[in-house]
């Protein structure tokens, strides 16, 4: 089957999309990665996707904004889809599904419920493609947390018969995947640890007034020195002691606590390049503790890590240093290409939904027992 999978994370910063062709059975494997491309959203509209989840958009307001992202982003998770295609040479005809996770905008489990923009049949509607979407709300309305979901894909292609694996994706949030050796679908804990790029990037935006996004390549943290006062402070949230299942996101780690740690760094008479050194390190130090405190792992062989955050060097020396596996890697040394991981996630979701099999397991995210998650949006 050819599945496209679609994917805009915490930092809402571009459209992530993979065309994945996969075994029309119930294996996920051999699968092959046909093209990936990243679609970027822009600063103008990554900022009103930020205050729109943040509650920064004026009450009369509000509902206005979230119809406009939800129809612009169905656009833009349309023109995504049409790029993948382009890249691998296929014509949308012979795609089988879209998969879409959608861009999301409100994450609270507490209150049963959670929502992902980017309207599907805009999608469907541009592309002509059956597409597959709002996969987390069905996992919520069984008791789960909806998140994370990503684990399923993990467990079905990065698992491994003999080796303990930690699997580590760094977007906005920081989650993990424990894969004992020849793990079954019972046997996989997975859960969101904490903070990873959200913080770091929110505060490098408000201390060059949005002139820089991110730290490129980690540099101003590996100037920085780490704040330990600091560090144990951060490492006291309540959330990172929370047993799991448990799942967050910019709700709590966004552009509000971006704001209160960036000022009580001015107020303190800290810097930038500090602040940055100890958010990795807090990172890192989560990652360890988290595996320590609710994996019960035995050991831990490799430590494989994806998301953006791989692609910084100054948080893969602090999970060397700092974290809970002697050998850390990407995820391309098992053969799944760090930046389209979560991409591809969704589009074995988005293949196994349409085969009506299980594309989530329940352990996971806390749901009662297996679903087929996704809701469908017929093609032409």
């Amino acid at each position: 089957m050819l599945v496209i999978g679609l994917m805009s994370g915490t930092s809402a910063d571009a459209v992530d999309a993979a065309l994945v062709a996969w075994p029309d059975g119930e294996q996920a494997q051999p699968f092959e990665l046909l093209a990936f491309c990243e679609l970027p959203l822009g600063e103008e509209l990554q900022a009103r996707i930020h205050r729109l989840a943040a509650g920064r958009v004026p009450g009369p307001d509000a509902l206005a904004e979230l119809a406009r992202l939800d129809v612009e982003l169905g656009e833009r998770f349309a023109e995504a889809a049409r790029a993948v295609a382009d890249r691998a040479g296929q014509d949308l005809a012979r795609i089988d599904v879209i998969a879409s996770h959608g861009q999301t905008v409100a994450h609270h489990p507490e209150h049963r419920t959670t929502l992902q923009i980017g309207a599907p049949s805009v999608i469907a509607e541009r592309t002509g493609c059956t597409t597959i979407a709002n996969f987390r709300v069905r996992d919520i309305a069984a008791g789960g947390e909806g998140a994370p979901l990503a684990p399923f894909f993990h467990w079905a292609v990065m698992g491994d018969p003999t080796e303990c694996r930690l699997v580590l994706n760094l977007g906005g949030i920081a989650n993990v995947t424990w894969l004992p050796a020849a793990a079954t679908a019972r046997q996989v804990v997975a859960f969101d640890v904490g903070p990873a790029n959200s913080l770091m990037d929110g505060i490098v935006s408000l201390a060059s007034d949005g002139a820089e996004r991110f730290d490129r390549d980690g540099r101003r943290a590996r100037r920085g020195n780490v704040d330990e006062r600091l560090l144990q402070e951060l490492l006291a949230d309540s959330y990172l002691r929370r047993p799991p299942p448990k799942s967050t996101g910019r709700e709590r780690y966004g552009l509000a606590e971006a704001e209160a740690l960036w000022a009580q760094c001015q107020e303190g008479g800290g810097n930038l390049d500090d602040l940055l050194a100890t958010l990795v390190a807090l990172v890192a130090q989560s990652v360890a503790d988290a595996a320590r405190d609710f994996l019960g792992a035995p050991r831990i062989d490799r430590l494989l890590v994806g998301g953006g955050g791989a692609r910084n060097p100054a948080l893969m020396a602090a999970l060397e240093e700092r974290g809970p596996a002697p050998n850390v890697e990407p995820f391309d040394a098992v053969g799944v290409p760090a930046a389209a991981a979560e991409a591809m996630a969704f589009s074995l979701m988005g293949r196994n939904a349409r085969l009506g099999l299980q594309n989530h397991l329940p352990r996971t995210t806390g749901a009662r027992s297996v679903r087929i998650l996704g809701e469908v949006v017929p093609g032409s």
